[in-house]
């Protein structure tokens, strides 16, 4: 009878490990490092951007990152490229001294998207000239108060609304509640109990 006990036991204990294990992962990615990175002052422009997150980030076309210099002017341009975890956007060469905003705004690994800004300061002037036009993923703060990292599109707030509606969509279809997962194992824990009852009965 204490075998009959102690293997229901485990087998109990087994099936409540199963949701943990079996739920997929839904934490949003999460800044690492960055190059340039928050606070830093330099004397010499960097030619790019380079984001490192902790989970691969999704290649997708909403992936933005953006630039603005002192002045408001936009200084990224070229593709966003994805590799894995790292995020890199080139810049054109940067000009005024003072400080310069990052805003991004990326895919993660569950499927919704993540945004933040960094902030570094150009020590010396740079050989670039202002372009006198803002930047097109990083509209004009101002009466809006759009965060740059989340524009890039027109009608910013609704198009990033519906993304993260679509994204809070596929998340909900991409696994089982775990509530299917505790009933189940309830029920052949009950089961497991019943069986080794009658087996002890029997063995009387």
């Amino acid at each position: 009878m204490r075998k009959i006990v102690t293997l229901v036991t485990t087998l109990a204990v087994a099936l409540l490990a199963v949701p943990a294990g079996a739920l997929p992962a839904s934490a949003h990615n999460v800044l690492v490092s960055s190059n340039p990175a928050e606070g830093d002052e330099l004397d010499t422009a960097p030619t790019e951007v380079v984001l490192t997150f902790d989970q691969p980030v999704q290649d997708a076309d909403v992936n933005e990152v953006a630039v603005t210099g002192p002045h408001g002017d936009a200084w990224a341009e070229g593709t966003v490229e994805v590799d894995g975890t790292t995020v890199t956007a080139p810049l054109r060469p940067l000009g005024p001294e003072g400080e310069y905003v990052i805003g991004y705004r990326v895919l993660s690994a569950d499927g919704h998207p993540v945004s933040k800004e960094i902030r570094f300061t150009l020590t010396s002037p740079g050989p670039g000239e202002a372009s006198g036009a803002p930047d097109s993923a990083a509209p004009d703060r101002g009466a809006a108060g759009q965060d740059p990292a989340q524009a890039g599109q027109p009608g910013g707030d609704a198009d990033s609304d519906q993304g993260n509606d679509q994204a809070a969509t596929d998340d909900d279809s991409s696994g089982v509640p775990v509530w299917v997962w505790l009933g189940g194992a309830a029920v052949l824990l009950v089961a497991g109990l019943v069986v080794a009852l009658r087996m002890g009965r029997s063995q009387d």
